[in-house]
């Protein structure tokens, strides 16, 4: 979702119009039911962003131990919602105090959260994607047609060495290369000529498995993703499961990565119940 010069995910759009409306109909609720609305809006504001947060680093320290301090960076997404309900409910009780208050403030907290879910629903509502019909050359020589899917997950990741956020998350990725090596990636630079990316990859001392070039950006317009640092995550038939927009997090990583595998073991377990059937049927 593009706004002007600003790239967002669904999700950080969906996020913002939620908390958006919450301050809306907590501002009328301040001049038209109590002027206590004005200190329990702006608590719940910061503390529920700020306890979303802290959950998500509590469910997933193994990613921040090392790192402690990346749990700031918030840029990269990772919220938990439900770790909020805890801050408005004593935020409610120790600023609003009467009965009639607490129940006024189920009114913004809701819209927040219906108006959070509709534009995630609407925002990331769309046919599926399949693999494009494109052949990108690569830094060993051997071309890849994306168009063949790889019969395993498959996570592509579109950056080029000028975007700091993709100087970033590039350690990221390539750890997750390497801890994770039933998965192909594929490193697909936007734009930029060979020698660039091999310099710049030689002087950080990464080593991927697989460098393409994208000359044309033709990915970017197939998928219909504007930006960069994009990470796609696709399904092993090369199907679009999931496109991270914005610099990403190595629980986020593992995350789709587990997720697309689940899905995977559901699918098949539906196939392996539904032979079951038919055979039991035919034994009958």
């Amino acid at each position: 979702m593009t706004i002007g010069p600003l790239v967002l995910s669904p999700e950080r759009l969906a996020m913002l119009l939620g908390l958006l409306a919450f301050i809306l109909v907590a501002s009328v609720q301040t001049k038209r039911v109590s002027t206590l609305f004005n200190l329990w809006s702006t608590v719940v504001l910061i503390g529920s962003v700020a306890a979303a947060r802290l959950t998500h680093v509590v469910l997933n320290w193994s990613f921040f131990e090392d790192d402690p301090l990346r749990a700031f960076a918030v840029w990269q997404g990772g919220f938990v919602w439900v770790g909020a309900l805890p801050v408005i409910i004593v935020a409610s009780l120790l600023l609003l105090r009467t009965r009639r208050l607490m129940a006024w403030a189920i009114v913004p907290t809701v819209a927040g959260v219906l108006v959070a879910n509709v534009a995630f629903q609407l925002v990331a509502a769309g046919a599926p994607i399949g693999p494009p019909a494109l052949t990108l050359a690569s830094a060993d020589g051997e071309p890849i047609d994306l168009a063949v899917p790889s019969g395993r997950i498959t996570v592509i990741n579109l950056w080029a060495t000028w975007c700091p956020p993709c100087r970033r998350e590039m350690p990221v990725l390539a750890a997750a290369e390497v801890d994770n090596p039933d998965v192909r990636f594929l490193f697909v630079n936007q734009g930029e000529t060979p020698q660039v990316a091999r310099a710049y990859l030689e002087g950080q001392n990464l080593r991927l498995k697989h460098v393409l070039f994208d000359q044309n950006s033709a990915l970017p317009r197939h998928y219909g993703t504007p930006g960069i640092p994009v990470t796609l995550f696709l399904s092993a038939d090369g199907q679009l499961f999931k496109a991270h927009i914005g610099e990403i997090s190595p629980e986020e990583i593992d995350m789709q990565i587990k997720a697309i595998d689940s899905r995977i073991f559901q699918i098949q377990g539906g196939y392996i119940h539904l032979l079951f059937r038919k055979l039991r049927g035919a034994v009958q």
